[in-house]
């Protein structure tokens, strides 16, 4: 098959299986797509990952975008021939009693798990989590580095600093802040409703400190009733004032999945993806629903700007990257991926004398 001459457009899609059929096909070359985001589902083992980034790269040029929820500890979509990466909590943890080292294995988990995904064609990771851990949301829990925003803002930057040294961008998420409210927005619709101000102190301080290092940020399907009665991602005060205007973040804004219960009240799907564009966001997630996807590609009316073209171009990989093959003779990978095993096999044993 030729590939399709189209530059990509705002939609992010998902697949069905671990092989495209032909209906997906025409679906990621119509022109308003412009990334694949990839779950367990997809799958089986690493050449069948790589047959099926293959596939997708092969269909347009540019090639579509590959992205993946590939953040370490229980949100690791890929396992079997990938590194084991840690939860964030638990280097936040580390990072207590020896922030030297926490700081040096953050690293090595950001441009091990880039890497690792590189090598197997997947472009994109939406990582880190920069939420704060305040020990009662049901969703982020042990995704967060920590509670302290300095310490989010120290160990974000070194996992993006590894990921970068794999050619990798990052995505800061879930803004400005999912860690306070305790509803699951998977399932329901989350209300923070603290005064902006406590927000801006803490929630927001990892957007600031981090700055140019984000290449993208994705907002919370949260409502912050004292600033917004729109969920933060459906907001032009979030997304257009306080993130593009007090923060200054000239990045890609992606919503989170559309398909969430979070952003039901908003409308039906098409309402939904006008509504987070016009609040400010340059790409829209929609997952496990293809018919919703289909509704969105019949009706939904998009302008493309030199902009958005410069955002996304932002997102693509840096560098040719050595295959599964060639990352064996790299020592830098193969030092990386040894403070990991050796950390994990601490975290194994401790949990192994807690449960004696």
């Amino acid at each position: 098959m030729d590939k399709i001459e189209r530059p990509l457009g705002p939609l992010v899609v998902d697949i069905s299986g671990t092989t495209l059929t032909n209906d997906e096909i025409k679906t990621l070359q119509h022109p308003l797509v412009g990334m694949v985001i990839l779950f367990t589902r997809n799958f089986e083992n690493i050449e069948q990952l790589r047959t099926l980034t293959h596939d997708i790269h092969a269909l347009r040029n540019p090639p579509l975008l590959i992205g993946v929820d590939h953040e370490g500890g229980r949100i690791q979509r890929f396992r079997q021939g990938f590194t084991q990466i840690p939860s964030m909590k638990s280097l936040g943890e580390l990072y207590d009693t020896d922030s030297q080292r926490a700081h040096a294995l953050t690293g090595a988990c950001g441009l091990v798990m880039a890497a690792e995904l590189r090598a197997c064609e997947v472009d994109f990771t939406f990582a880190p989590c920069l939420d704060l851990d305040y020990g009662q949301s049901t969703v982020i829990g042990n995704r967060s580095f920590h509670r302290n925003p300095k310490v989010v803002s120290i160990l974000s930057t070194a996992l993006i600093c590894g990921m970068a040294e794999a050619g990798m961008a990052n995505c800061g998420k879930h803004f400005p802040g999912h860690g306070y409210a305790k509803a699951d927005s998977h399932i329901e619709l989350p209300e923070d409703d603290r005064p902006l101000s406590d927000i801006r102190s803490n929630d927001e301080a990892p957007y600031q400190s981090l700055g140019t290092l984000l290449t993208s940020v994705m907002p919370a399907h949260v409502v912050y009733p004292q600033v917004d009665s729109s969920p933060a991602g459906f907001s032009k005060k979030w997304l257009k004032d306080e993130l593009r205007g007090r923060l200054g973040f000239n990045g890609l804004i992606f919503s989170d999945d559309l398909s969430m219960k979070g952003a039901a009240e908003v409308g039906d799907i098409t309402a939904r993806c006008e509504a987070a564009l016009s609040a400010g966001c340059d790409m829209v997630l929609i997952c496990n629903d293809p018919e919703g996807v289909s509704k969105v590609l019949n009706n939904q009316r998009w302008i493309r700007t030199k902009l958005f073209d410069e955002r996304l171009g932002r997102l693509q990989p840096k560098g040719k990257f050595p295959s599964r093959e060639g990352l064996v003779l790299s020592s830098n990978y193969q030092a990386c991926v040894k403070l990991i095993n050796d950390f994990n096999a601490e975290l194994a044993k401790k949990d192994s004398n807690q449960s004696i």
